[in-house]
């Protein structure tokens, strides 16, 4: 199982409403490899942001497995998940989710922290990921103090910080301009190339374009699962 990042077979989830049994993935089973740049694509209601919590391992599935890096996560306790969250995956929110009264190098430093790391390397590794987005000079400013693009890059470089298996991106260019999304796009892109596997979950074609394989998602079923030629990331 462990040549492929991720491996997902017959996974199912439902949620109990009331008498009735509501399916946001039925039967879904695909294979991420090292160094994949996906999008997984679909309307609201399709179950896009299901497949990216079961990914993200923030919940687990009714039934079917999931192998993570060779480790069945599908029959994880939550302190088990947890751990793998904050060793392997690095989350990129559309919201960035960063504290407010905190500078961007102590943002960056978080995962690290419940990591248990010493302050110097938490330090030094922060600084490194902060100038491979672009933020060398800015490691000290808050985030009222950032542009949205700049706050975007802090959740970037938070989500560089602890060199996690995959990258995985929830509508990374929702609340940001076009131009700005572009820039952040293009970070992206040069996060593939440098080796990292980048997972983006969006519903807006021009942000999908961008990957090497587009995943589309319909009720609860993948619709497709195709290469894309065009990829703007080459």
């Amino acid at each position: 199982m462990a040549q492929h990042i991720i491996e997902i077979v017959n996974l199912v989830k439902k949620y109990e409403m009331g008498h009735e049994e509501v399916f946001a993935l039925r039967d879904v089973t695909l294979t991420l490899g090292k160094n994949e740049y996906v999008a997984i694509m679909g309307p609201s209601g399709s179950g896009k942001s299901t497949l990216m919590n079961m990914l993200g391992c923030l919940d687990t599935p009714t039934s079917g497995t999931y192998f993570f890096n060779g480790e069945n996560v599908s029959e994880m306790d939550d302190d088990d998940l947890a751990s793998i969250r904050n060793r392997e995956i690095g989350f990129v929110f559309q919201t960035f989710n960063l504290l407010p009264r905190a500078t961007a190098l102590q943002n960056v430093e978080l995962p690290l922290v419940y990591a248990g790391l010493k302050s110097e390397v938490r330090r030094t590794r922060a600084i490194d990921a902060l100038t491979k987005v672009g933020l060398a000079d800015r490691m000290d400013h808050r985030p009222n103090e950032l542009s949205g693009g700049q706050r975007q890059r802090v959740a970037v470089a938070r989500a560089l910080v602890t060199s996690p298996s995959i990258i995985l991106a929830d509508e990374p260019t929702g609340n940001l301009d076009t131009k700005t999304g572009q820039d952040i796009m293009q970070l992206f892109g040069d996060l593939w190339r440098g080796g990292n596997t980048v997972i983006l979950v969006t519903h807006e074609e021009d942000v999908a374009r961008h990957a090497h394989r587009i995943i589309r998602l319909r009720d609860g079923l993948i619709e497709s699962d195709e290469a894309n030629p065009n990829a703007t990331a080459i």
